[in-house]
């Protein structure tokens, strides 16, 4: 089969090595005339790992990160809610890593070019949409020197991120759902915070949340980590982020500034960035379709999610095997795209809504609402610990990493 790959970020990468495991070679197009380090960090849960490791990336890749212990949740005058292990730690076969998302991409680059050969992954190379026959695509791309090409194939796969124009044309009616939620991501020099391997959430997007964790340990001689942080803000009047530009303090420092607790300083945090940019939080409606003819989409394309719960890489690493396993097995390709779609359109679509509505901070949500959003004298007197522990498994539940036993 000639199978053209729309997008060479994480899904697409993955997805062209997921199918040279299974014999088959496609070719992988991207807007961008050279990829560069972009992005800041990235968490890779258990299940994510799980792909990685049959993609033959995770040894490669988890030297470059930090492998998590645990995940610790804090109101926003800093007191303790909960707490659990993670990963490995907590009965997984796999880890749970934080990585700088460049890191990521370079391994997968990496291994794509090692396996598929350069030739196979062009660049500078701009979908603007496709065309079809009963038996093949053509695709219509816009060079980095700003001439048009067309690119024939059998099928056709989009991983063309959130802003896909692939999924454009094949839903013209289909937004972006933004709902006054801003964010501001960076990452910091910094000493190590609590154990050193420590994810951290930190308050509710109502009043200012932030999620710490560190992605490269020992960064200099002097012991310290490269912390990655997110800042969240909700505001009903608020004008939608910019894109991975850089960002202002003053936008969003103001909620942060006197969250000192004894165990961090976060507006210390913030302020020994070595790098700061600015996103919206959005994502879409899930879709009634994927496939159109001999195009079907993935990823970002398919089910652009909320960041929270660190599952959007992972549900990309679980479609790209799905298909690549769906086209090796399957008499015909476009039955392939309708098994692989059985398989995940669903499913990823309830990990869409359910990080709108009850996503892993809804741990803090409850206990804010059960403190009147004020100080409390200890956890215990509002929630057990084990009925918060029911609200963290139903989400790992719904995004597919269930602890072994659970």
């Amino acid at each position: 089969m000639n199978i053209a790959i729309v997008g060479g970020g994480i899904a697409g990468l993955a997805f062209a090595l997921g199918l040279h495991r299974h014999g088959l070679r496609p070719t992988v197009y991207d807007a961008a005339p050279e990829f560069r380090e972009v992005g800041v960090g990235i968490t890779l849960l258990p299940h994510a790992c799980r792909e990685l490791a049959t993609l033959g990336a995770l040894d490669r890749l988890e030297p470059l990160g930090i492998e998590n212990l645990e995940s610790v949740f804090f109101n926003r005058y800093g007191q303790f809610i909960y707490r659990e292990l993670r990963g490995r730690h907590a009965g997984h076969a796999f880890p749970e890593l934080g990585v700088h998302r460049a890191r990521l991409h370079a391994t997968l680059l990496a291994l794509a070019r090692e396996r598929l050969g350069p030739e196979a992954i062009r660049t500078g190379m701009r979908c603007r949409g496709y065309s079809q026959s009963a038996s093949a695509i053509t695709l219509e791309f816009v060079r980095a020197d700003g001439a048009t090409e067309h690119v024939q194939a059998d099928i056709a796969v989009a991983c063309d991120g959130v802003n896909s124009a692939v999924r454009a044309q094949m839903h013209p009616a289909d937004k972006l759902c933004f709902a006054g939620i801003n964010t501001w991501r960076g990452v910091s020099v910094f000493d190590p915070i609590l154990t050193g391997r420590s994810y951290l959430r930190i308050g509710t997007i109502a009043t200012g949340k932030m999620v710490i964790y560190p992605i490269v340990g020992k960064y200099d001689d002097q012991g310290r980590q490269l912390v990655n942080w997110v800042a969240e803000i909700q505001r009903d009047d608020a004008p939608m982020n910019d894109w991975n530009t850089r960002a202002d303090l003053a936008d969003f420092m103001p909620v942060f500034e006197d969250w000192r607790f004894d165990w961090l300083d976060v507006p210390a945090l913030v302020r020994a960035s070595i790098q700061m940019l600015q996103y919206p939080m959005v994502d879409r409606d899930p879709l009634p379709f994927w496939r159109d003819g001999r195009i079907t989409l993935m990823g970002d394309a398919a089910h652009p999610m909320y960041p929270r719960g660190s599952n959007g890489s992972a549900q990309s690493l679980i479609d790209a095997r799905t298909l690549s396993e769906a086209l090796a097995a399957a008499s015909a390709p476009l039955k392939a795209f309708d098994d692989y779609e059985a398989a995940r359109r669903e499913a990823t679509g309830r990990v869409v809504t359910t990080n709108r509505s009850q996503p892993p901070d809804f741990i803090i949500m409850k206990a804010d609402e059960l403190s009147g959003g004020k100080p409390f004298n200890h956890i215990d007197d509002l929630i057990s610990q084990e009925d918060l522990r029911q609200i963290a498994a139903r989400y790992e539940q719904v995004a597919g990493f269930a602890r072994p036993g659970a």
